[in-house]
């Protein structure tokens, strides 16, 4: 998978892609408008971040590549990559039970608190792509 050259872009199937975890200098690109909402991402190769409408929506440490990032109703899926394994922290809905799978598989239940923030650890470094699967359990 290639970086995202252009910090951020909107996909044909609607989905986004962002992130550059080459950069060495701190990166960023706001008010890019998909589906109606106002994004601001911010990455290098510490860390990548996104907001949605000035809400928190996706952080990664150190930071990471990030393809096809779709949120649905029922939770958000994306393929990631990086040089090295990630802390990855999502924006979802407050004190609900999600179900996360990594690379197809289920590694059990998280719960988000009362900020709606769930983190999960994803083994990155000589994995190549890693696909990523939050649903509402």
């Amino acid at each position: 998978m290639a970086v995202v050259e252009e910090l951020l872009r909107s996909e044909a199937d609607n989905t986004i892609s962002f992130g550059n975890h080459k950069l060495a200098a701190k990166a960023k690109l706001e008010d890019f408008q998909h589906a109606g909402d106002l994004l601001k991402v911010k990455t290098f190769g510490e860390i990548t971040k996104l907001e949605k409408n000035g809400m928190f929506l996706y952080e990664s440490v150190p930071g990471t590549s990030v393809l096809n990032f779709k949120e649905q109703e029922n939770g958000v899926e994306f393929i990631v990559e990086g040089d090295e394994d990630a802390q990855i922290t999502l924006g979802l809905i407050d004190d609900t039970e999600y179900e996360v799978f990594i690379a197809e598989k289920s590694m059990g239940t998280m719960k988000t608190g009362l900020g709606g923030k769930l983190s999960l650890s994803v083994e990155l470094q000589n994995a190549g792509e890693v696909a990523v699967k939050i649903i509402q359990a």
